[in-house]
């Protein structure tokens, strides 16, 4: 599937910012199953200075300097994308849980990447409320996938939906007591909960495709980021990607951006900023399939 993603984030402060530099995750990240046909990226004033690069996960991050008052920030990206997500294995023919669990502690060809995604981080600890909770999916001896795939659907069954009754710094523990909140709670709830069993997750930050209630058009900008969990199965099999805000395994309508232990390794935009005062935040979105792939 061929996509067109535009993303445009736009910050109006109160009062001009003097200085300002941020830190910019927003280009799709080349994957073996993920080809970036096309990708740009454009700023509102023109940063005095810019370098692109990748950072410790293997993203691709932009780091920007402007140094002139401004009183509003824009950033805007849009690229073609073709994906093609690989099919994921048979769920009874993986490893039991335990075998991957220990894989990652041994170390060895695979696991050293997968590791370091074992250990709690800031916004995604190992928690032991959402380890107990996960542990019901998790009995001695059981395929690593038939646990993830059924903790996957438990999630989206158990919790609600609602945008507005929680933030990024809510913890682990509000959301699995309140029972609702967004995409980035309930990844963040399922990777602490993985990794106090001692399974490897990482938080995959990227978009959806969103369709629009039936006999409506689609509205320009509505689109969302969104944000979903990867999880190592071992050396045979790798990563896995599973989506717990919907109840299913990622295969052809989501679009990586990139991965990180948590939100805070993969924030679209991140800086620090003198002057400003209060500000407005403005986000669009649009993800688009596209027929074919572009001439080129």
């Amino acid at each position: 599937m061929i996509f067109k993603v535009r993303h445009s984030t736009r910050y109006v402060y109160a009062s001009p910012v003097d200085l300002a530099a941020h830190m910019v995750h927003l280009r799709p990240r080349a994957l073996p199953w993920q080809r970036v046909l096309a990708a740009g990226l454009t700023v509102t004033p023109r940063a005095e200075r810019r370098r692109d690069g990748v950072d410790h996960f293997g993203n691709l991050v932009t780091w920007l300097f402007l140094d002139m008052p401004h009183a509003e920030f824009e950033v805007t990206t849009e690229a073609v994308v073709d994906v093609a997500f690989p099919a994921p294995p048979e769920a009874s023919a993986t490893l039991p849980w335990e075998s991957v669990v220990d894989a990652a502690r041994r170390g060895g060809p695979g696991a050293w990447q997968a590791a370091e995604f074992a250990f709690g981080s800031p916004m995604a600890a190992a928690h032991a409320g959402a380890g107990a909770y996960a542990a019901r999916s998790f009995p001695r001896g059981r395929p690593v996938l038939e646990g993830l795939v059924e903790l996957n659907n438990r999630i989206r069954a158990d919790f609600r939906f609602r945008a507005g009754v929680t933030t990024l710094s809510t913890p682990i523990s509000e959301v699995l007591e309140r029972r609702e909140g967004v995409c980035q709670d309930f990844t963040h709830l399922m990777i602490g909960a993985l990794r106090w069993l001692g399974l490897p997750a990482r938080y995959v930050s990227g978009y959806i495709r969103t369709r629009p209630p039936p006999g409506q058009q689609r509205r320009r900008g509505a689109d969302q980021s969104h944000a979903w969990v990867g999880c190592w199965l071992g050396p045979e099999h790798g990563w896995v990607d599973l989506d717990p805000t919907n109840g299913i395994v990622v295969k052809d309508e989501h679009v990586v951006l990139g991965w990180g232990r948590d939100y805070a390794d993969i924030s679209p935009v991140r800086g620090i900023i003198l002057g400003g005062g209060s500000h407005r935040l403005l986000v669009s979105v649009d993800l688009e399939p596209l027929e074919q792939a572009p001439a080129t």
